[in-house]
C-alpha cells in the first residue's frame, strides 16, 4: 500500500462497508501512522466494528481533531497506549521505519504495511538482497509477531473495493507471517473488513506481493491469489530457515 504519514483534512464520504457480515469478534486494532494509509484502514475498520486507536510520533492532543474529521469513531492516542492492543498496524513510510519507536511494539501483533519503491525511498541497501523487506523490518523491530498484508491495496480502493463474504467479486489479499497464530488472527481481521485471506505461508513469501510483482499490480480473487503464490514458491533464506 503505497503510504504517507501526512495528514489529509478531509475526508470523502464512503458506502457502508459490506464487511458488517464477517462474524469476526471485535478487536482492538493501533494504527501507527495518520497519513492515508493509516486513516483508510481506521475508517474500515471501525466500519467493521472494531475498537481504533491511532498514534503518531506526536501527542496525541495534536490529532485529535484529525482523527475526530478523518477517522470518526476512532480515538487519538498517544504512541504509549498503542500497548496492549490485539495487533498494531505499522503505516508509515518505508524510508522512515527506523523512526518508529519500536518500544510500544514489543509482544505485540504487528501488521506491516510498508513498500519499498527506490525512486521514493532512496537507495537502502537492506532492501536490496534476496530477504522480503518483511524480513528486514521484522529484525529490527525485535520481540513481536509479524505478518505482512494489506500492502498490495490502494488506500483509496480498501473502502470501496470490500465485499460480503461469499461474493463472486470478492478481492483477496494475501498474509504471510512466520507466526501461526498471528497470522491466524490477521486473517480474521482482513476478511472483517471485506475481503479473502490468503495464506502465503512464512515471511519470506511476501516478496510474492511486493512492489513490481503481479500480486501487487493488479485485483485477484482467492483462486486467482493462490495460483499465483503457487507459481512463485518461497526462496528459502537465513531467517526461514
Amino acid at each position: 500500500m503505497a503510504t504517507t504519514d501526512a495528514p489529509q483534512p478531509e475526508a470523502t464520504a464512503q458506502p457502508e462497508s459490506a464487511a458488517s457480515a464477517s462474524s469476526v469478534r471485535p478487536l482492538t486494532v493501533g494504527i501507527l501512522g495518520a497519513g492515508r494509509v493509516g486513516t483508510a484502514v481506521g475508517r474500515q475498520a471501525v466500519r467493521a466494528g472494531h475498537t481504533v486507536k491511532i498514534a503518531t510520533g506526536r501527542p496525541a492532543e495534536d490529532i485529535k481533531l484529525l482523527t475526530e474529521v478523518i477517522v470518526p469513531g476512532a480515538e487519538a492516542v498517544n504512541k504509549e497506549d498503542l500497548q496492549g492492543a490485539d495487533l498494531i498496524i505499522t503505516a508509515v513510510p518505508l524510508h522512515k521505519y527506523r523512526s518508529i519507536d519500536t518500544s510500544v511494539l514489543q509482544g505485540h501483533i504487528v501488521v506491516d504495511t510498508m513498500n519499498y519503491w527506490a525512486p521514493v525511498d532512496g537507495l537502502m541497501e537492506e532492501f536490496e538482497g534476496d530477504r522480503s523487506t518483511s524480513e528486514v523490518i521484522a529484525e529490527f523491530f525485535g520481540d513481536v509477531k509479524l505478518v505482512k498484508t494489506l500492502n498490495h491495496i490502494g488506500y483509496g480502493d480498501l473502502e470501496v473495493d470490500s465485499h460480503p463474504p461469499g461474493d463472486p467479486n470478492r478481492r483477496a489479499l494475501a498474509v504471510a507471517s512466520d507466526h501461526d497464530d498471528a497470522k491466524a488472527l490477521v486473517m480474521q481481521f482482513i476478511d472483517s473488513l471485506g475481503y479473502d485471506p490468503v495464506d502465503a505461508g512464512p515471511l519470506s513469501a511476501g516478496r510474492a506481493f511486493e512492489n513490481g510483482t503481479e500480486i501487487f499490480n493488479g485485483r485477484h480473487t482467492a483462486e486467482q491469489m493462490r495460483q499465483l503464490l503457487q507459481e512463485h514458491p518461497v526462496k528459502e533464506t537465513a531467517s526461514s530457515r
